[in-house]
């Protein structure tokens, strides 16, 4: 029976521990248990960078620092990381604008009999993308499980 890919393994197993630790994140914050998190976008720490960063390390740490698929794990890495910090984060916060705007326009339709306006049932959704330091916060959980990894195949 072949084995699974250890690269595959070690991004999905970070993904995972990030994903999980987000319940923990939560408690901290808010004072509530939420398992509900796990499945959750956005949030500490960044599941998206500790999977691209596990990944990228654990090729390093195997490969070296100039090998091909240590090149194109790290550059995907770096676009992935960006992405969740930049465009993700910014529509969610156009997201919560819409939202607010919404309820306004629902507190004054009540003053205009005139002025149809029909509620969405569901907001959208607020947490997209991560704030700076969650996007370092997964980084830095992706690239110790990374060398975690390659050293415990390497023994």
């Amino acid at each position: 029976m072949q084995k699974m890919n250890r690269g595959i393994l070690t991004a999905i197993s970070s993904i995972g521990i990030a994903q999980a630790l987000k319940i923990l994140t939560h408690k901290k914050l808010t004072g509530d248990w939420d398992v509900k998190q796990v499945a959750s976008t956005g949030g500490m720490p960044s599941s998206h960078s500790a999977g691209v960063s596990a990944l990228a390390t654990y090729l390093a740490a195997n490969k070296g620092s100039r090998h091909p698929e240590t090149a194109l794990a790290t550059i995907f890495g770096v676009i992935v990381m960006y992405d969740a910090q930049g465009i993700r984060r910014h529509t969610g916060e156009i997201a919560q604008l819409v939202n607010d705007l919404e309820d306004n326009f629902a507190a004054i339709s009540g003053d205009f009999p005139s002025f149809e306006f029909v509620e969405r049932e569901k907001e959208l959704k607020v947490l997209l993308g991560h704030q700076p330091i969650e996007v370092l916060g997964g980084a830095v959980l992706g690239i110790g499980l990374g060398f975690l990894s390659a050293k415990l195949e390497n023994k």
